[in-house]
């Protein structure tokens, strides 16, 4: 005789665990705030070796081109250990965002921490060398790439774990699902609709951006010296750096275009020439990942574009203006890329598999 198992007892059972907390079946959550923590405490640790003399510190004056850096006239013996600090100070903060519950310090004190060493790192660490390594990675010129430049990569991942880790514990705390993010009072300015209007704002701006700084090396190129006086004009025709430059400027204007699938259709599905691949939907990690990356290098390279800027760094900045003004408005691309980036993460991201909770 068959037996009947009622459901009540079983629906009782799901709700004594928040849906938030319950990973979806056969997943496995990526330990992100323990991964933070490891990094910075290794690379606070690496900073300790280095202000106790030991060799290889990428820093200061003793930076591979010490000119880019922001502490270009700080020895090994004064700036180690206020790197070394900050890291493990970082590292300390990543431990509490990454154990279990919920920590007597308030909330906006965690993130405001986590916030502070983001953009001590982003603003005086890294800067534009890791947009232009890039490029030899692409050519396979491995080892064109310096010692500082690695370390700068290292403390930019560092960092971006500890922002990972920092918005996990903030949806954790609030009641949020920690995989995607929505929680049962609504999505509000998250929703697609909502994300759709200002994402729309967003793309905009990223692509007028760099259109700016492009039209300068465009019209160098074609022989009119814009922004520049003439005696730089002829010293970098000389040199046929107008050419090189308006090449330069030509990829990051056509990559500014892509940012426009952000916002179009072609990208969400794969458009009717690519052979293989029309009709199918784009996976969003394909425009997440990469425009995620670029708004982050674009953003530390216009930084440290403003922070020469103010420093005078460069010759006479009153007639060649055209030569730097343009990239200290990179942040702006960077910000608004970003922004254009997360509006098609909150309006492609379907269905969470941890929480269930679908697009509203």
């Amino acid at each position: 005789m068959s037996r009947t198992i009622p459901l009540a007892p079983v629906a009782e059972t799901a709700r004594e665990v928040p849906a938030e907390r319950r990973p979806a079946p056969g997943s496995r959550r990526f330990p992100v705030g323990w991964a933070a923590f490891l990094a910075l405490l290794a690379y606070g640790l690496a900073h300790v070796y280095w202000a106790l003399g030991g060799p290889g510190f990428p820093f200061g004056a003793e930076d591979a081109n010490p000119e880019y850096s922001a502490f270009e006239h700080i020895g090994r013996a004064q700036l180690a250990p206020w790197v070394a600090a900050g890291f493990l100070l970082s590292a300390g903060v990543a431990l509490l965002l990454a154990l279990p519950g919920r920590r007597r310090i308030p909330v906006p004190v965690l993130l405001g921490a986590t916030a502070t060493a983001a953009a001590a790192v982003l603003g005086t660490l890294a800067d534009f060398r890791i947009l232009g390594n890039l490029a030899y990675v692409f050519m396979l010129r491995f080892s064109a790439i310096n010692w500082t430049v690695v370390n700068q990569v290292f403390a930019v991942v560092a960092v971006g774990l500890l922002v990972m880790s920092a918005v996990t514990y903030q949806r954790r705390v609030t009641g949020a699902c920690v995989g995607c993010g929505r929680a049962d009072s609504g999505a509000g300015w998250t929703s697609p609709g909502a994300a759709a209007r200002w994402g729309r704002k967003a793309a905009r701006i990223a692509v007028a951006v760099p259109l700016v700084y492009a039209s300068t090396r465009w019209a160098w190129a074609l022989g009119y010296p814009l922004g520049i006086s003439d005696k730089m004009w002829q010293e970098g025709k000389e040199d046929h750096l107008w050419l090189f430059g308006a090449a330069l400027a030509t990829m990051g204007a056509l990559g500014s275009l892509l940012t426009l699938g952000l916002v179009q259709r072609w990208g969400e599905v794969f458009p009717r020439w690519m052979i293989g691949l029309r009709g199918r939907r784009v996976p969003p990690a394909l425009a997440v990942v990469p425009a995620s990356l670029v708004s982050v290098l674009v953003t530390t390279a216009g930084i440290m574009y403003i922070r020469l800027h103010f420093q005078g760094a460069f010759d006479d900045p009153k007639h060649n203006w055209g030569a730097t003004v343009p990239e200290t408005i990179w942040p702006v691309w960077g910000v608004a890329l970003a922004a254009a980036t997360l509006a098609y993460y909150f309006r492609r991201r379907g269905t969470c598999k941890r929480c269930g909770r679908e697009a509203h």
